[in-house]
């Protein structure tokens, strides 16, 4: 069985916050504002999982309104849902992902960016892909006030 799913997640950038972008701490003075550490690309990524196994999304699976996930790093999170889907007998076929962000650029860490994800999923670097972008400056992304990602996994049993 083969199965797609699509996820999406945007944060707000501010001041006094770390940008950690697919588990990887990226130098730059704003950083992404959530209840966890705010990884838009993990938390698309999750969401991706969890609809093409049709098991709700990431707030229902790790709800704002609980403190066990205050400023907990996303990675762990990842790991929780693919043990999950590996447990059932779901594979890894290939992993997308589009980074809308205005600055910085992030071609000097896609390839950290790729590695950290193909650990966490126990995949191969050629089964993931990341490709970053800007918005020209228009919207709130080009205006520098957040980042959206959207990730598309497909998995098979």
């Amino acid at each position: 069985m083969i199965r797609i799913g699509i996820g999406t997640d945007i944060h707000q950038l501010a001041e006094s916050r770390d940008l950690i972008l697919a588990g990887i701490k990226i130098p730059h003075h704003l950083g992404l504002l959530g209840h966890s550490d705010a990884d838009v690309i993990i938390h698309a990524v999750i969401d991706a999982i969890l609809g093409a196994l049709a098991w709700g999304d990431i707030g229902s699976w790790f709800p704002d309104t609980d403190q066990t996930y205050k400023d907990i790093d996303s990675s762990i999170l990842l790991t929780k849902v693919w043990k999950e889907a590996t447990a059932k007998g779901w594979n890894l076929v290939n992993l997308d992902i589009s980074i809308l962000i205005e600055k910085p650029k992030l071609r000097p860490y896609i390839d950290e960016m790729r590695a950290k994800l193909a650990e966490l999923l126990g995949a191969a670097l050629t089964q993931v892909s990341i490709k970053a972008t800007t918005a020209e400056t228009l919207g709130f992304v080009g205006r520098a006030e957040g980042v959206l990602a959207q990730a598309v996994v497909l998995i098979e049993s």
